[in-house]
């Protein structure tokens, strides 16, 4: 398969909320989003058409396994699946947030590990989970 031109959808499940996001192999960020997990499904299929998806990446801890049994049922082929360590993700996500949005104000003044996001970054965990398996697809001997 030809990963050059390849567009992926990250997914964070979750119980109550997920994180989506939208990349291209070249890691061009599309869309990124958190929803509340019953609409997850839905906003998966809908991005799947509005963007060319070719594959869904999904963090493997916490509830994976169910979301997995719910993307099949609703027509995903396991091969458009891929399943991705997402240990550590959420702690990275924050720090990854700050550097997408940086703080204003006197809030730049509080160290970044003291610094809460102003809101879930389950959409980050979803654009990192992807470029983790972007890292594992291109690693040497991956070819």
């Amino acid at each position: 398969m030809n990963y050059y031109s390849i567009t992926f959808l990250g997914f964070d499940p979750g119980k109550d909320k997920c994180g989506i996001a939208v990349m291209k192999s070249d890691q061009t960020l599309l869309f990124h989003q958190v929803v509340p997990s019953g609409e997850a499904i839905a906003t998966i299929f809908s991005l799947a058409k509005q963007f060319p998806v070719e594959k869904l990446i999904i963090g493997d801890q916490t509830t994976a396994k169910k979301w997995i049994k719910e993307l099949e049922k609703s027509g995903w082929s396991t091969e458009q699946i891929a399943m991705i360590d997402e240990r550590y993700s959420s702690l990275e996500a924050r720090d990854r947030y700050w550097q997408m949005y940086p703080p204003k104000g006197l809030q730049w003044l509080i160290p970044q590990g003291m610094r809460q996001p102003p809101r879930p970054v389950d959409d980050i965990v979803a654009i990192i989970l992807i470029e983790r398996y972007l890292a594992k697809i291109n690693a040497p001997g991956n070819t």
